[in-house]
């Protein structure tokens, strides 16, 4: 078992229980265009990038320096509404939704593995014009930029890590787990009390989630497809020893981690710091897993920080 996938089905699980006694079989996912009536914004687009069709934000001065959102798993490019206010003032910021993920809906290849995550990463920025960008990443989104950043060194200006995805646990690392039926039940019909138990062990602060943020995290989880996609990941999520590969990572990283994280464990983070060549990691007190969610404008103002000193200041 991982440590990043044990602590997903933990959070899972805790939805997974309210499956029971549910009629999942009953349960319809929501169609496409009627979520995309309801959340897709004048600003999105859906640009062919590999074959599908991805939802892509593209926020601020063409002109400013790029940053790169990346989701975590089950959510999608709204997770960073509240950082993006804050910093497209200064920067341009692009979001997109993960592949498998929000409005752009299951990938008919079924390329979810985080090796072909990282890759699709250099796709979106081939596709859109940009050779060089700030990217940030929480979570699922976490690992996958960091493995990009290794792999790409010159497309990287510097790296923002919230509770990233890397370490496996107890030596069993680069084979899938299995996925309880019960997970399954819970990703592909999303039953309302689920969720409030799966977000009560994202956020330290359940309170501070408002009826209507988690009305679209259960319609883009909803969304037809993403439900079997999430399975699917699930199926081919490995995490390898992260240790050869975080040490290639060049760009200057900055790690934020919630003290309250009850997805990854926040000692991953110094784990890191300790390998990685240009890391440093700010704890947050009273976060849990999203903390830019938790807290925006405490992470913008490190972001910001942390870019004043690489030179990236907007």
């Amino acid at each position: 078992m991982r440590k990043l996938l044990a602590g997903l089905l933990v959070v899972l699980a805790a939805g997974a229980v309210a499956v029971l006694g549910y009629n999942y079989k009953a349960s319809q996912g929501v169609d496409q265009a009627t979520v995309e009536e309801a959340y897709l914004e004048t600003q999105d687009q859906f640009v062919p990038i590999d074959g599908l069709e991805v939802r892509v934000r593209d926020e601020g001065p063409r002109d400013a320096p790029v940053l790169l959102m990346l989701h975590g798993f089950t959510f999608s490019l709204e997770s960073f509404d509240a950082l993006a206010e804050r910093l497209s003032t200064d920067y341009r910021v692009i979001r997109y939704d993960l592949r498998g993920h929000g409005l752009t809906g299951p990938d008919p290849q079924k390329r979810y593995s985080p090796a072909q995550r990282a890759e699709h990463i250099g796709a979106v920025l081939d596709t859109l014009g940009i050779e060089r960008a700030t990217i940030i990443g929480n979570s699922l989104g976490g690992l996958a930029s960091w493995r990009f950043a290794a792999e790409n060194p010159s497309r990287v200006e510097a790296l923002v890590l919230i509770s990233p995805g890397a370490y496996p646990i107890n030596g069993v690392s680069d084979e899938p787990a299995p996925v309880p039926p019960l997970v399954e039940a819970y990703l592909r019909t999303v039953p309302e009390a689920g969720l409030e138990a799966s977000l009560s062990r994202i956020y330290a602060d359940p309170s501070k989630i408002t009826p209507e943020r988690k009305a679209e995290i259960r319609a883009m989880m909803r969304r037809e497809g993403n439900g079997e996609a999430f399975v699917d990941a699930l199926k081919v999520f490995t995490l390898p020893d992260p240790e050869p590969m975080l040490a290639r990572v060049e760009a200057p990283t900055l790690i934020i981690w919630g003290r309250e994280d009850q997805v990854i464990s926040p000692d991953d983070g110094s784990k890191m710091v300790a390998v990685m060549p240009r890391a440093e990691l700010v704890l947050l007190e009273d976060i849990g897993h999203v903390a830019h969610e938790e807290d925006p404008e405490r992470v913008a103002r490190e972001i910001e920080r942390f870019l004043s000193t690489t030179g990236l200041d907007g």
